[in-house]
């Protein structure tokens, strides 16, 4: 009789737990069963193996052009909307290789942006809306997010019975990082270009400075566009949702203080 009431529990514990698993999985795009230290030891690891491979990432020896970069940084980072500033580091690294138009973010905010695309754009105001929409990936927690997605249930179940499975985050951490943990996909994408748009109504600068850097790559084929391509979608979507936020909040087009053209001209001479 015990027995079979202990069996009958556990079907029932089992049953719940899929049920709470199947639930979990529909939501996917709001979980993340990942600590926030997770996307920090993450990052740092990235980091140092990005350090690691000079050859691979040419790292620019140039203090000017880094604290530049990083100024706007932490003028963005100071948005109320902002909620890790003091949990990530949000420091930068600028890649020498003018070959390659790029930026990226790993999990707990070490970013890394390419001379290529710093010399592609025309103002301060749309590096900050690229660098805003870096530090919205790492914000809404995308890469530790599509890796709850590639647990998948077994993983979560787990979670929900409360099995210790440290190693198995530790396991997929591995497998997932290979499989390229900063391929965002769309609707990332969309929802990081909504958060650098409130992040940078914030600060002095335009916030759809990014639409000017969405229409200079618009229908560009070329190799130094394949790894922008491969790891921030762009689909014409993004330029226009970008101009509705601008007429949904009534702004009305930029100034040149908003830009800031001629100052960042004269940066881009220091490349």
């Amino acid at each position: 009789m015990m027995t079979t009431l202990s069996t009958v529990i556990r079907r029932g514990v089992m049953t719940v737990a899929m049920t709470a698993s199947a639930l979990i999985l529909s939501y996917c795009s709001a979980i993340n069963i990942f600590p926030v230290s997770e996307d920090k030891q993450l990052g740092a690891q990235f980091d140092k193996e990005i350090k690691a491979d000079p050859r691979t990432y040419p790292i620019l020896n140039n203090v000017a052009v880094r604290q530049y970069v990083q100024d706007i940084i932490d003028k963005i980072k100071r948005s109320p909307d902002v909620q890790y500033e003091s949990t990530f580091p949000y420091k930068v690294e600028v890649i020498n290789d003018d070959k390659t138009v790029n930026a990226f973010c790993t999990p707990g905010g070490y970013i890394y942006v390419y001379t290529g695309l710093i010399k592609m754009l025309d103002n301060e105001a749309s590096l900050a809306g690229v660098l805003g929409h870096e530090i919205a990936h790492a914000e809404r927690r995308h890469s530790t997010s599509r890796m709850t997605k590639q647990m998948g249930v077994s993983a979560l179940m787990d979670i929900v019975l409360g099995k210790n499975n440290d190693s198995e985050m530790k396991l997929a951490a591995n497998a997932f990082a290979g499989m390229g943990l900063l391929k965002n996909s769309r609707d990332d994408e969309d929802e990081a270009d909504e958060y650098s748009f409130k992040y940078l109504r914030s600060t002095q600068w335009y916030p759809g400075a990014i639409m000017y850097f969405f229409e200079k790559v618009k229908g560009r084929t070329g190799s130094s566009l394949d790894e922008l391509f491969s790891t921030h979608p762009l689909p014409e979507s993004r330029l226009t949702n970008t101009k509705e936020r601008l007429k949904k909040a009534n702004i009305p087009p930029p100034t040149e203080a908003q830009l800031n053209s001629r100052g960042y001209a004269e940066f881009k001479r220091k490349l």
